[in-house]
């Protein structure tokens, strides 16, 4: 009896219509722009339009996603939401992805490991549908950082765009390919290194006595040095549990945090650095959405094909980080 196994059956992505290159960032000293291309790979970011949230992302890369295998919304089981900026604090931003799209009979939830979100909803969807309680789950990771972004912070503001990507999974066998194997951690001693001071019940808005504190924060060195260390170390783990050689990978989605980070990366593993899949340039760090809409792309592009062994990883706020690797 062949084993029930979790297949990709399709990808879709969104990126709002406003571009800002860095040029337009004219809050920030002329002599600051050259630096941003340089020590992240950022020259332009989406920004959501001022009548878009989350969930409106989230809708439109679904809407893609499902138009592709000629899905109707109602054939769908399970919405799961991959956001660390959701429309509002309660209830999930799922719920409304669900009413908007028409999915009716899926039930809808959002999980926060921020951008490491589509790692760890890609191994959830994969259990659920292996374990029978689904066989069709949408997964989604949306994101609008433009609205919790402190926009005079050189150390975030220019790094962080909008967008949505998502995927739709389905039970399938064997040898159909898929889900091969995910492996996620985290470190919560180190939660307070990227983070959203105010809003939860530990600082509400009413307490908040630093209006600096409803912004985005994170200590920008200390993630470089977390995510050149976590990383390869995932997938080399991942690699071994599986029984696959690195060299069988066509190609790695890694998130698109910095493009030194990845070239860093590439170069532990020992890995040529263009099979990192890289798009940061053109969309900034989309957070918890980068991994897919960065698989969104390569499939589009003919970078991955049917077939091809991908390994997708990612890490952030949490400290999370996670890596599946996938046969398309």
């Amino acid at each position: 009896m062949n084993q029930r196994m979790t297949i990709v059956l399709s990808t879709g992505s969104y990126l709002p219509e406003k571009r800002i290159g860095n040029d337009d960032l004219t809050q920030f000293p002329r002599e600051a722009i050259p630096l941003i291309a340089e020590k992240t790979g950022v020259r332009n970011r989406r920004v959501a339009a001022e009548d878009e949230c989350t969930s409106d992302l989230a809708v439109r890369a679904a809407r893609k996603c499902l138009e592709k295998e000629g899905i109707d919304p109602v054939q769908v089981e399970g919405i799961i939401l991959a956001t660390s900026s959701p429309d509002r604090m309660q209830p999930a931003t799922a719920t409304r992805v669900q009413h908007l799209l028409g999915a009716g009979k899926a039930f809808a939830l959002d999980i926060n490991s921020v951008c490491s979100g589509s790692t760890f909803g890609i191994a959830l969807a994969d259990g659920l549908i292996r374990s029978g309680q689904a066989d069709r789950i949408l997964l989604i990771a949306a994101e609008v950082y433009s609205r919790i972004l402190n926009p005079k912070d050189y150390t975030t503001f220019p790094f962080f765009g909008d967008g949505a990507g998502a995927v739709l999974l389905a039970a399938g066998t064997r040898g159909q390919g898929g889900i091969l194997r995910s492996r996620l951690r985290t470190d919560g001693a180190g939660s307070d290194m990227i983070c959203v001071p105010a809003g939860g019940t530990q600082l509400p808005f009413g307490r908040m006595t630093n209006p600096r504190s409803a912004f985005f924060r994170m200590r920008g060195a200390d993630v470089f040095s977390f995510a050149v260390e976590k990383v390869p170390e995932i997938i080399r783990q991942l690699l071994a549990d599986a029984g696959v050689a690195i060299s069988a990978i066509r190609c790695f989605v890694c998130h698109q945090a910095n493009a030194n980070i990845i070239y860093r990366i590439a170069e532990i593993l020992d890995v040529p650095a263009d099979r990192f899949f890289m798009n940061i340039s053109d969309y900034g760090n989309t957070a918890g959405a980068s991994v897919l809409i960065a698989l969104d792309e390569a499939l589009a592009a003919g970078i991955i094909r049917r077939g091809d062994l991908v390994v997708t990883v990612a890490f952030g706020g949490g400290l999370s980080w996670g890596a599946n690797l996938i046969q398309i």
